[in-house]
């Protein structure tokens, strides 16, 4: 039998774990709600599947494996809502089935270490909707589900060279802040490992050895740059969106070691450092 994963909301992190299954001979149906979109899919080796519920229960049935991208919004679960009864149908026969939260449903705990046991006590409406999220997952009979918290995602497309050759970035200086974080490819490397040692119930943090406050990023980023190190800028006097100004409500280490002792998983960039360099590297010609 073929595996088959079938990617509800396939982005970025999703993007990144194709390219590790698809030279094993994994098929991979991923979702997209353009015909657009859907071409663009194609010249990657995906399968793609209209956001529509019939397409989307017929790529169910076929799949061996579920993983799920596709975030909450203030009416619930996209995916659980548009084919919840096809997923608890189907439930008993996917080997495995991995959920993308986000750390931020353990809430602040002003720079103190977090780990999977910790108790989710969200301070943003976003992190309230990832914690509903993962119980309504967790409710579904029979379903092998593992959930993989993910600190910030960074990785090619998304770093912060541009910004700072460009004369935009900042250093946002907030006291005591820090924020852990992910390369996008050791997400990736989480997820295949996962899939390799399936676990029904597990939840895990994905994230690097190296929680930092974010100026340090900044900085370093405009030292591998060789240009001079962005302004710094006082939190509170600083020009922010809603959504950047509620990353900061938030401080907190989070804890890897069960990637590490459960998985097996040895990162690639197992800090900013490593990770920033790789990217400075990709990039050039």
């Amino acid at each position: 039998m073929t595996n088959t994963l079938l990617s509800l909301g396939h982005g970025y992190s999703a993007r990144a774990l194709a390219e590790l299954l698809l030279p094993q001979g994994w098929r991979i149906l991923g979702t997209t709600r353009t015909p657009e979109k859907a071409e663009a899919l194609a010249k990657t080796g995906i399968e793609p599947v209209l956001w529509e519920e019939e397409a989307l229960k017929a790529a169910l049935a076929q799949s061996t494996h579920l993983l799920v991208s596709a975030g909450p919004g203030p009416d619930g679960d996209p995916s659980l809502n548009l084919i919840g009864d096809a997923i608890a149908a189907h439930a008993p026969n996917l080997y495995w089935a991995g959920y993308l939260s986000t750390t931020g449903v353990y809430g602040d705990h002003h720079g103190a270490w977090v780990d999977e046991t910790t108790p989710l006590t969200p301070g943003t409406e976003r992190g309230m909707q990832r914690v509903e999220a993962e119980a309504a997952w967790g409710a579904i009979t029979g379903l092998p589900l593992h959930v993989f918290r993910l600190a910030g995602i960074y990785g090619p497309g998304r770093g912060p060279f541009a910004k700072v050759r460009a004369g935009k970035a900042r250093q946002i200086i907030k006291r005591g802040q820090v924020f852990s974080r992910i390369h996008v490819d050791d997400i990736a490397r989480v997820l295949a490992a996962s899939i390799e040692r399936p676990n029904p119930g597990a939840v895990y943090n994905v994230c690097d050895n190296d929680p930092a406050p974010p100026q340090d990023v900044i900085a370093h980023a405009a030292q591998l740059l060789q240009l001079p190190e962005p302004p710094k800028v006082d939190f509170a006097k600083a020009e922010l969106t809603d959504m950047a100004r509620s990353f900061y409500a938030e401080s907190k280490r989070v804890s890897n070691e069960r990637i590490k002792n459960e998985l097996g998983v040895e990162l690639l960039y197992p800090d900013y450092h490593a990770g920033l360099a790789a990217l400075l590297r990709d990039e050039s010609p």
